[in-house]
């Protein structure tokens, strides 16, 4: 039978002293004694809590300027020792050990020591924590007799669990609080890991591409009502790294409406990475639906770049996503009330734009605190496995393009070849899209051939009554035959803007020239699968 022992010892380390103080004097005056080392037996004492030095409980003085002083034998028995096992009994009371029934401690500040500005190697192992994880995995192995606290935000709960159980904590509770210390070291070590990955084997990383290990510290941040479909459970993790966390938080705040669903997370951040393309200066506005861009468009004021965006698909829009780079402004606001949008995010809402939009109470409305993009990895999950590449932040520049074609583009060709381009590296490939004065007029994305990927590009402009002529176009990757560009030009295409690369360029550039097309080349494709 398991004994549920009253809570009579206590050690207490911490690193973050939030509430310490006020929890030590409360288990005091339950009479629990209370032991504790170096920095935080100075906080006791000086707060004038009774606590004893973990060399009274070890006989052991702590040594190596800290590094050695809770990995002893006499701590980790009175943490481990199975209360019910009469082997374990005698064990103890030969050995002289005293039980410990409750361990307070969080880790050394290894995570801030490592964002601080010209923070050495040196120090970052310094603020390696040893023995702190020790006793908490000792503590948590054997939460059936051991309380082992490390969030300052359970102190409350084990306090009031004492107070009606005369000492004693739950079992229930226990367990769950051992459950977050593996939670916790498994982060911390995950992000020692990813540090010293990063430090020791960069070199290597440069040489060879990603490392031989990759470790990943997840949270769980957001509950999904469900995933994809109702059927599927699904949450939102964020992501604890060695240069601080990756969370939903981090970049967004939800002003109005519902709980976000798994389909509007990919859906507001596949709007938000295509807008960030686009910077802050030019209003810009981005229209998603199940994570394609329906239209985005520029203009002189958002409410211009919005009715620029809706002109070009007036069907897809309808509960879809809308993200704007600008402060978003009511007569803008106004515009896009006039269908039901799902989601609308901006990076402020001017005065009164928020309570307006807010009637709609279906509608989320969200304030994007800091621009996604971002170097780094990111990752994807299979059914064998998972998929880790870097980020696709890049973007060519002006004077990397390679005019291939006799006639060069106009200023304005190049502007919307290069507005194309950043539109196209957000579509799923194959990719085709075509743009005039700024905006996108035709979009055709995740096509099986390149050529229906134009056809269908070709196609919604049509619906949408808009000419193509004079337009511009971009591939996400080259054109395997010259039939995709004779395509291009016969629905009115003045410029493209492809990679290049196909063992077919020549005919491809042949029929350009032909047909008056000026083309250029980024050397660079942007498939999005």
């Amino acid at each position: 039978m398991l004994e549920n022992p009253k809570i009579k010892r206590a050690l207490i380390s911490v690193s973050d002293k939030t509430g310490i103080v006020e929890f030590a004097t409360a288990l005091e005056k339950m009479k629990v004694e209370i032991f504790s080392t170096g920095g935080t037996l100075k906080t006791l004492l000086d707060a004038g809590v009774k606590a004893k030095s973990i060399s009274k409980l070890t006989r052991f003085p702590e040594i190596l300027d800290g590094r050695v002083k809770t990995l002893h034998p006499k701590i980790h028995g009175g943490l481990l020792a199975r209360r019910n096992l009469k082997t374990h009994k005698k064990e103890v009371k030969e050995n002289k050990i005293e039980y410990i029934d409750l361990v307070v401690v969080n880790l050394y500040p290894f995570e801030q020591t490592i964002q601080k500005e010209g923070v050495t190697l040196e120090e970052a192992i310094e603020n390696i924590d040893i023995g702190g994880p020790s006793m908490l995995r000792s503590a948590a192995k054997n939460y059936e007799s051991v309380t082992v606290v490390t969030d300052a935000g359970d102190y409350q709960c084990v306090l009031e669990e004492m107070k009606a159980n005369k000492g004693r904590t739950t079992l229930k509770t226990r367990a769950v609080l051992a459950q977050k210390v593996f939670a916790l070291t498994s982060r911390y070590d995950a992000m020692i890991a990813d540090y010293l990955n990063k430090e020791i084997n960069g070199k290597e990383k440069e040489e060879e591409g990603l490392t031989a290990t990759y470790t990943l510290a997840l949270t769980k941040e957001i509950d999904m009502r469900y995933g994809e479909n109702p059927h599927q459970k699904a949450a939102f993790y964020a992501l604890k790294t060695a240069h601080g966390d990756v969370s939903f938080g981090e970049y967004f705040e939800k002003l109005h409406g519902k709980d976000l669903s798994y389909n509007n997370i990919l859906d507001l951040t596949a709007a938000v990475s295509l807008c960030d393309e686009f910077g802050r200066e030019k209003p810009t506005v981005v229209i998603v639906k199940h994570t394609n861009p329906c239209s985005v468009a520029q203009g002189d004021t958002l409410y211009d770049a919005y009715r620029r965006a809706f002109e070009t698909d007036t069907q897809a829009p309808f509960g879809g996503i809308i993200a704007v780079n600008q402060p978003l402004d009511m007569k803008a606001a106004e515009a896009m009330n006039e269908i039901f949008t799902e989601i609308i995010i901006a990076p402020e809402f001017e005065e009164g734009v928020l309570e307006y939009l807010m009637k709609k109470k279906d509608r989320r409305l969200i304030r994007q605190k800091k621009s996604t993009k971002r170097d780094g990895l990111e990752v994807r999950g299979t059914t064998c496995g998972v998929l880790v590449q870097e980020r696709d932040v890049a973007m060519v520049k002006d004077n990397e393009l390679r005019i291939v074609t006799q006639r060069k583009p106009t200023e304005a060709e190049l502007n919307d070849m290069l507005f194309a381009w950043r539109v196209a590296k957000h579509v799923k490939s194959n990719a085709i899209v075509y743009a005039k004065e700024l905006r996108t007029v035709g979009i055709g994305a995740g096509q099986m051939s390149r050529v229906d990927a134009s056809r269908i590009a070709r196609w919604k402009a049509g619906e949408a009554k808009l000419d193509l002529t004079g337009s511009a176009v971009a591939s996400d990757a080259f054109f395997p035959f010259a039939d995709g560009l004779i395509a291009a030009a016969e629905a009115g295409a003045t410029a493209v803007i492809q990679p290049g690369g196909s063992i077919r360029d020549e005919e491809v550039i042949k029929a350009a020239d032909e047909r008056g097309i000026a083309m250029v080349f980024t050397g660079m494709r942007h498939f999005k699968h």
